[in-house]
């Protein structure tokens, strides 16, 4: 060895130790970033908010479904802006947008389309059907018969379409809002519980509050043509809300939790006050929706109580009572609730 290497270093030649810099503060240091998510959502919001007074269960509902690639079934009496938010949250966002009447006479060629022959060619070519579109609200989708509704089985779960042995694929996002109204049940076709699986939410509307009414009053009692409703516009695009479904997928969830959802619906199956529990496709959707909802309300992690709000939404339209409870009076969010009640909450 040298001697070089053993003599001492010089002064000049000592490293010099600086002082580590103050530690940055960031709020989510473990885990994916989900304030891109929190901020759309937020914008989306806010424009609706323009229009529509009150009603945010239902807007972070409709955001949930969206960022998780479901579908939302929109219950309510006529007149509570069911088929105006739909509307408004399509022109939020920079996609297409489809209407569908549901009514008795509709076809499913008439949604999804048909082979149209083509003179010329000699051939047939596919004309689409108003489906084929990205945001799509159906309107009483329970006005319209089983054959017509059976139509809707394939692409809101596959996204896609198979007419005469050809696939055509959906582009992104697909997102299907559909509206019932459970009052009048003259001339309307009840949905089978195959198809109800298929939606992700089931949002009941109730009517405002007073104070609610009295803002929608003072709101357009100077816009009769609806004007109000341009002042919407495009805050969100395609490739935003495959980022948040992304982002969505990497929020934690913990094996507890887990457990805790299994047993909610688990509990569905095994209980008295229900005919028909829910099934692994409602489990899935309350691990998907509960990390939606974290994400949407800034949390890079699911809490319980996630869990909790997202329950009746994603549940109350996949378990039936029995005869004797509906007899009764009683309806999904008690029986749910009382299940909830039950089932210890991981701490």
């Amino acid at each position: 060895m040298s001697t070089q290497e053993n003599e001492p270093l010089e002064p000049s030649e000592s490293p010099v130790y600086e002082p580590s810099p103050e530690p940055v503060f960031d709020p989510q240091p473990q885990g994916v970033d989900v304030r891109p998510v929190q901020e759309r959502a937020e914008r989306v919001k806010a424009q609706i908010g323009q229009v529509i007074v009150g009603q945010e269960d239902m807007l972070d509902q409709l955001l949930i479904a969206l960022f998780t690639g479901g579908h939302v079934l929109l219950e309510g009496v006529p007149g509570i802006a069911k088929t105006l938010t739909a509307k408004l949250l399509a022109r939020t966002i920079h996609s297409g947008f489809s209407r569908i009447q549901f009514t008795p006479d509709l076809m499913p060629a008439d949604v999804i389309g048909t082979p149209i022959f083509n003179m010329k060619t000699s051939e047939f070519n596919f004309k689409a059907g108003p489906v084929f579109s990205n945001i799509i609200l159906i309107d009483e989708i329970n006005r319209a018969p089983a054959k017509t509704q059976s139509a809707l089985f394939e692409v809101m779960e596959e996204f896609q379409v198979t007419v005469d042995g050809m696939t055509y694929k959906m582009d992104s996002p697909f997102f299907v809002i559909a509206t019932q109204n459970p009052i009048e049940q003259e001339g309307t076709y009840k949905l089978p519980e195959a198809q109800l699986d298929r939606f992700l939410f089931k949002i009941i509307l109730n009517y405002p509050s007073l104070e609610e009414e009295k803002a929608i009053l003072r709101r357009f009692r100077n816009d009769f043509t609806g004007a109000l409703r341009e002042t919407v516009e495009p805050v969100l695009s395609p490739d935003e809300i495959a980022d948040c479904q992304k982002r969505i997928e990497s929020v934690y969830i913990r094996e507890e939790l887990l457990d805790y959802i299994a047993a909610i619906v688990h509990n569905t199956r095994n209980n008295g006050d229900l005919f028909l529990g829910a099934s692994p496709r409602a489990s899935l959707a309350l691990m998907k929706t509960a990390k939606a909802l974290a994400a949407i309300s800034g949390r890079n992690f699911v809490t319980p109580d996630d869990i909790r709000y997202v329950a009746f939404p994603a549940l109350n339209h996949r378990v039936i009572l029995t005869p004797e409870r509906e007899m009764e009076g009683f309806n999904a969010r008690e029986v749910l609730d009382d299940i909830m009640k039950k089932i210890e909450v991981p701490r």
